[in-house]
């Protein structure tokens, strides 16, 4: 195309901007009926694999008992790339997470908690008994109970991690395979 016809195109008349600003409300028009679409769309059904997850009977020798999900809970795993189980073993709360893919609706246990708002101290790396490593951290609202927040991921090789990030870039780029399983415990202090 010429260079004459961009000038004519774009020249500065009344007619090109009436075109112009009717040709950009009918594409934004278009991307909000676009996204009331997708919004207004059913979520998907969760597969077979996901609905029926079997958790662990027992966390570290001790039976657990399940727990069911919140609201909240229940609808943020309607959408979530796996299963989320919630299960105590009667002095802590445990939340597993079966992840069949990389996502960014995994993420850090001290996100939730302060958008909950509690207040997040003592933030550090430990090894557990079984020398396990886990990202802990304590987290308080208010002056209510602290509570014991630890977590880590773990893929279908073994290797852990405790970097929500680190855990998804490895997951994206394949040098994580999955399914992974994320395990968060809280216990009362």
């Amino acid at each position: 195309m010429s260079t004459r016809f961009f000038e004519v195109l774009f020249a500065n008349h009344f007619i090109n901007r009436i075109g112009h600003k009717t040709a950009f409300a009918l594409l934004m028009l278009l991307c909000m009926l676009w996204s009331t679409a997708a919004a207004l769309r059913a979520p998907p059904e969760p597969s077979m694999a996901m609905a029926s997850h079997e958790w662990p009977s027992q966390w570290d020798g001790v039976p657990l008992r399940p727990l069911a999900l919140g609201d909240v809970e229940q609808r943020f795993a309607d959408r979530f790339p796996g299963a989320i189980g919630r299960m105590t073993d009667g002095t802590q709360t445990i939340v597993m997470r079966a992840v069949n893919a990389p996502t960014r609706m995994l993420h850090p246990a001290a996100d939730c908690y302060r958008a909950l708002g509690f207040r997040i101290e003592q933030a550090r790396l430990e090894r557990d008994a079984q020398e396990r490593l886990w990202r802990c951290f304590v987290a308080q609202r208010h002056s209510a109970q602290k509570i014991r927040v630890c977590e880590r991921i773990v893929d279908a090789e073994g290797t852990a991690f405790t970097d929500t990030s680190a855990w998804y870039w490895a997951a994206a780029s394949g040098r994580s395979s999955g399914p992974w399983q994320a395990v968060t415990v809280a216990r009362p202090m």
